[in-house]
């Protein structure tokens, strides 16, 4: 299972008790949650380690914890490998806290839906990071960001790390740098440790691929305008010549996705079927949203992420309806990769919809719109999972299979790194 913030905390201080971690403050986030780095190592490098930069990605808090095991039981990692260590396993705790009810749960989709909490990109702390282009500009930064802003500023990495992961598609990483022949290696790691590479539709329609399943990490200065964001980790990490890394994990595995085999399907036909299908998922947010809209009375986090979905979800669609190079048949990889992600939006939006509406049931507020609204609303989830269901041949991935991964892939990506 997956660590509750408290025990995040807890850990933090018995680690701290070996006399070999350092643990301060850097920060504080918006609900007042205390943010807190462990610092061990010995070398000239700095590496910053971040978990949790979004809450539905626990994966990464696991990861840390069992990095700063390891360095605390190996002194040869912690004093000659080269680099002191920043830890930090969850930098936005109180989106953690909003998916604490699946984390008991890890390999229990409906779980996982019904407990889902990602905020909106305006509240997400890996995209509120400054962006101060010409053209564009962004520089509503989270306390949470800033927080990691000083930390860099202060210890001017030579390595980042930011720890993520997906749902139900293949492993896949982002690397700051054009590097093919670490891509190479970091794709193999995954496959060592059985893990299909994701080689469908990339999350990013403008990633470019630096080998299979390693793309390049996109710049905010691309993305941000396109979804009304700010910079990313990379961003940041740019200004120290850093080397950035991002791993992205599957929680479900499912060897289709790194099926390379040409299908009778077009690949443009397959995304527009998929688009089509997200623009019906928006439409019928919006009807129920216009149907309570005027009954509500909390302004929660699942409202906000919700009404921040309808709004920008347009921007999106439009980004995957100009993707060039669709004119040749689908492979299996990006037939199932197109169809996932309407279940994901499906599950994920109508998910937090249901909690938007089940918190103002649970405040009192009990008009005949909101109660006949929460009832169709929640049978369109049960149809909409049953569809997931039904699509999927996945099954659970051991976390210790994900957590070595992530792990073994910062150890490869910082000695690399330091000796290239």
């Amino acid at each position: 299972m997956f660590p509750t913030v408290d025990q995040m905390h807890a850990e933090l201080d018995t680690l701290a008790a070996t006399g070999l971690v350092r643990l301060r403050r850097i920060g504080t986030s918006r609900l007042g949650e205390p943010l807190r780095v462990a610092t061990i190592g010995s070398g000239p490098r700095d590496a910053v380690i971040i978990g949790g930069p979004h809450p539905n990605e626990p994966i990464g808090a696991l990861t840390v914890s069992a990095l700063l095991h390891r360095l605390v039981a190996d002194r040869a990692l912690r004093e000659d490998f080269g680099y002191r260590w920043h830890l930090i396993p969850c930098i936005d705790p109180d989106g953690a806290r909003l998916n604490e009810g699946w984390y008991s749960r890890p390999g229990d989709r409906r779980a996982y839906a019904e407990h889902f909490y990602r905020p909106c990109e305006a509240d997400q702390v890996e995209w509120t990071f400054p962006l101060t282009g010409e053209d564009y500009f962004f520089d509503r930064t989270l306390p949470e960001t800033e927080a990691l802003m000083r930390l860099m500023d202060e210890v001017r990495p030579a390595f980042v790390y930011s720890l993520h992961n997906g749902e139900l598609q293949g492993a896949f990483y982002y690397l700051s740098q054009d590097d093919p022949a670490l891509a190479a290696r970091l794709a193999d790691l995954a496959t060592a440790h059985g893990l299909p590479l994701h080689k469908g539709a990339p999350e990013v329609p403008s990633a470019t691929p630096l080998a299979p399943g390693v793309y390049r990490t996109p710049r905010g200065s691309v993305v941000g305008p396109i979804y009304g964001i700010g910079g990313a980790s990379v961003d940041y990490a740019d200004r120290f010549g850093a080397l950035h890394l991002v791993t992205e994990l599957p929680y479900w595995s499912d060897p289709r996705f790194a099926d390379e085999t040409p299908t009778s399907e077009g690949y443009g036909d397959a995304i527009r079927t998929g688009l089509a299908a997200q623009r019906e998922l928006g439409e019928s947010l919006s009807q129920s949203m216009t149907a309570v809209v005027a009954d509500l009375t909390l302004h929660t986090p699942f409202r906000r992420a919700v009404q921040d979905f309808l709004d920008a979800h347009a921007s999106f669609i439009a980004e995957w309806e100009s993707m060039p190079g669709t004119d040749r048949p689908a492979t299996v990889a990006e037939l199932v990769g197109t169809r996932q992600t309407v279940h994901t939006l499906r599950l994920r939006y109508c998910g937090m919809y249901l909690r938007l509406l089940d918190a103002e049931l649970t405040a009192g507020n009990q008009t005949p719109a909101i109660r006949s609204e929460r009832a169709r609303m929640g049978t369109l989830f049960d149809e909409w999972f049953d569809l997931a269901e039904a699509d999927s041949t996945a099954t659970p991935i051991p976390l210790e299979t994900l957590v070595t991964v992530q792990l073994e892939a910062a150890l490869l990506a910082a000695g690399w790194w330091t000796h290239r």
